[in-house]
């Protein structure tokens, strides 16, 4: 079941990396959509996208716009902690019939376990949406979020996407989605997630080096207009009203395989080579429990909305590549680029 009609949808905080891909194809399909942002990013909007600026950190002050505007959904992209869940819903009661908020893969304890921060036992995988989650109340240890925040300025101290989702499903007046997003790659992405290993390739490295526990790790993954497909679809359903779906690609690669897809779509003729740990460089070694993989089964939005990603894998990676090579990351650590004791421990294994 779809929306009959023409609906109003507002986007806070769709100016980003996801927004702009969600904002186009729900205006293809004939649907109104506002953007919420704070007029700093430059984005090219279709025609009869409205713009409604202002501060996310003073949501309260836009409620005059937003009741204008009369959305039927809202699409919160940028949900760091609870007090933001709290003031999304005060701010849009008596005006908005539903919210989707995007979430993350992060809030199962997996994601606990994977950093440190919960003791085990292992979580079966794939994960799905009835999985144990997180007890610990804060999904990275500070260094991470610290480095976060530098490139997403919307985290607050308080990131947690669990109080987030009970907040959201929580309402009794407003219905609430939730989908767990994965880790997503794609033209825009400012993580820039292919760099580390693109730029290996194009400098022209005879072998790209994991530790054997990294190699064998599976992650959930998604293409960014793939996950923004399954925004809108979601936005669309109403039968998506008080349910939580997880999004990502149908077939969870290692980070090995990862690698070597990467690589043949570049055109790379090297290898991927993992190590033991006492022979990998110190600046390849991981700080992380690689013994819990952290992949999730989409199949309940697959099933229940008819989720398909419209875009392949080796178009995605096409275009983030072509993307990642016309603009590398304006700065990064050239210490994770340690030819020199790559080429030394290249040099034991061949020796041996």
């Amino acid at each position: 079941m779809r929306y009959s009609n023409g609906m109003k949808v507002l986007l806070i905080g769709g100016s980003g990396f996801i927004g702009p891909h969600v904002t186009r194809q729900l205006a293809e399909q004939g649907h109104q959509v506002a953007v919420f942002h704070r007029g700093q990013a430059k984005i090219a909007l279709a025609d009869g996208v409205r713009q409604i600026l202002g501060d996310r950190k003073a949501l309260s002050d836009s409620v005059p716009e937003f009741r204008r505007f009369a959305p039927d959904v809202v699409v919160d992209f940028i949900l760091s902690s609870e007090g933001q869940a709290i003031e999304l819903m005060n701010a849009t009661r008596g005006i908005a019939g539903r919210i989707v908020a995007l979430s993350s893969g992060d809030v199962y304890r997996a994601a606990g376990i994977l950093h440190g921060l919960e003791p085990g036992p292992l979580q079966p995988v794939p994960l799905t949406e009835e999985s144990e989650l997180r007890t610990h109340r804060r999904p990275y240890p500070p260094e991470a979020l610290a480095m976060l925040r530098n490139v997403f300025a919307w985290l607050d101290d308080d990131y947690d996407k669990i109080p987030v989702e009970q907040v959201v499903m929580g309402d009794s007046e407003i219905r609430g989605t939730v989908l767990r997003l994965p880790m997503i790659y794609g033209p825009g992405d400012p993580l820039h997630r292919l760099h580390p290993i693109l730029k290996r390739m194009d400098d022209g490295r005879p072998a790209i080096l994991m530790q054997e526990e990294l190699a064998q790790w599976r992650g959930l993954r998604g293409y960014v207009e793939n996950v923004a497909a399954a925004i809108a679809l979601a936005v669309v359903s109403p039968q998506a009203a008080g349910r939580i779906y997880n999004v990502a690609a149908l077939e969870a690669f290692s980070e090995l395989e990862w690698a070597q897809n990467v690589g043949r779509v570049a055109g790379w003729k090297g290898t991927v080579l993992a190590l033991p740990k006492q022979q990998t460089p110190p600046h390849l070694q991981i700080p992380y429990n690689a013994a819990q993989h952290w992949t999730a089964s989409s199949a309940r939005i697959r099933e229940e909305l008819g989720y398909r990603e419209p875009i392949s894998l080796d178009a995605g990676l096409e275009r983030t590549i072509a993307w990642e090579r016309a603009n590398p990351p304006a700065a990064f650590d050239p210490k994770q680029f340690d030819y020199t004791a790559e080429d030394a421990a290249l040099a034991a294994v061949a020796s041996n």
